[in-house]
């Protein structure tokens, strides 16, 4: 990381907060972030206001080391997936962690890692925007040390890619690989093996790329169960030694070979042993982000650690604390978090505990239950006899990290006590 890239993290801690940031105490306003953080505020005594979205800071520091020791162990390479979070510090985080680089979706995303330092970035998506592509061919000239790899899946795409880069005066050429796709009604991704071979040779024709290997998501698969994820994956790897056998990737010091979401990355682990030698090293690399926050939802029915316990487990870090702000009957209450705070997409917030505004004390919320989101309301269901009345703190697990982190801006991390150590900027 450049002094430039360090100095840009850096203020962050010196950003001013203020009434841009919602569940911070007011009387915060006009600090910096630092100050703030400084002062180790308890989320619950000291101001915070509700709703406010809370990461676990010794959940987070698990699970960045779970990935690390998990790549590490299984001979991956991993460049876990930054739409998840869009955290310039979550990034850094992971770098620290072992982490390749950092894997984008969109070229806002690429824009973001850049200025905070990433060297080297996969993007999962055939990029053929001819403005952003202007940008990357300056960022590849201005510095040598950056590594850039995309998708590409389409003749016409590599053509439109080809002449943007061309008409910029790119100096280097864009790394891409062939994405497979996962099948048919799948997402993106040529869908046959002939497919791909014709992108290959459009790459080969283009003057300002360059094919470096092949990739996909195994998380597309139709009706994806173990098996059908391993077959594809098969597909892939066999694309990969097709490719070098015919001798496209000749002349490479690296053949990228790449998939991985955070559902099968355990197939993805198993299926890569069996990359036979190629006429380069390969970089087994491995793109899965949710792990970072995890979930009580989604990603904690899909996680692989559920199939290889062995292997550990992965905690969820969030916890969304909403108050109780109106209880009409015995069976009813509402809190004041609703859609624009709450990951809605796939799953419900699940009620964990309930924090008595009377006292302090924390219990589980048994017989409590979320059952819909208005904008700025949760709808809660209670059993008859529950103790649950306005003013008490509900806290909640979460469902699918990526629409949970691109409701907030700044994002406490708090440790068990509730004090607040640390707040993570996003930036969406």
């Amino acid at each position: 990381m450049t002094a430039k890239n360090a100095a840009r993290l850096e203020e962050l801690a010196r950003e001013r907060v203020d009434f841009r940031f919602k569940g911070l105490p007011p009387q915060a306003d006009g600090l910096t972030v630092a100050e703030l953080a400084e002062r180790r505020l308890n989320l619950f005594t000291d101001g915070f206001t509700t709703p406010v979205l809370a990461l676990s800071a010794e959940r987070l520091e698990h699970n960045l080391a779970l990935m690390e020791t998990y790549a590490t162990r299984h001979g991956l390479a991993f460049a876990p997936h930054g739409k998840t979070s869009m955290a310039p510090q979550l990034f850094r985080r992971q770098i620290e962690h072992g982490a390749w680089g950092i894997t984008l979706a969109v070229p806002h995303q690429v824009r973001v890692a850049r200025e905070f330092g990433i060297e080297r970035i996969f993007l999962a998506n055939e990029l053929v925007d001819a403005a952003a592509l202007t940008w990357l061919a300056g960022e590849l000239t201005a510095d040598p040390s950056f590594r850039f790899v995309c998708y590409v899946d389409s003749v016409r795409g590599v053509e439109l890619m080809d002449a943007a880069l061309r008409a910029a005066g790119a100096t280097r050429p864009v790394d891409v690989v062939v994405e497979l796709g996962a099948g048919e009604g799948a997402r993106t991704g040529a869908r046959t093996e002939a497919e791909c071979a014709a992108v290959a040779d459009a790459v080969a024709d283009a003057v300002a790329l360059r094919l470096v290997g092949v990739a996909g998501y195994e998380g597309e698969v139709p009706e994806a169960d173990g098996e059908r994820v391993r077959a594809w994956l098969r597909r892939l790897v066999a694309l990969a030694a097709e490719f070098d056998k015919a001798g496209r990737f000749a002349g490479l010091d690296e053949i990228v070979v790449s998939a991985g979401g955070s559902a099968w990355f355990d197939a993805v682990a198993d299926v890569f042993t069996e990359i036979p030698a190629l006429g380069a090293p390969v970089l087994k690399l491995l793109r899965s982000g949710a792990y970072v926050s995890h979930d009580d939802g989604h990603y904690r029915h899909m996680t692989p650690f559920n199939r290889v316990p062995e292997e550990g487990a992965l905690h969820p870090a969030f916890r969304l604390w909403a108050q109780v702000v109106s209880r009409p009957t015995p069976e009813q209450a509402f809190t004041n978090a609703g859609k624009r705070d709450a990951a809605y997409d796939i799953d419900l917030p699940e009620a964990q505990v309930v924090r008595a505004a009377r006292t302090g004390a924390v219990r589980e919320a048994a017989g409590v239950a979320v059952t819909g989101l208005s904008d700025q309301h949760g709808w809660v269901r209670t059993e008859p006899g529950t103790d649950l009345e306005v003013g008490d703190w509900l806290g909640m697990g979460l469902s699918h990290p990526c629409t949970s982190f691109d409701k907030w801006q700044l994002i406490p991390v708090v440790e068990e006590d509730g004090t607040v150590v640390e707040y993570v900027r996003t930036f969406f």
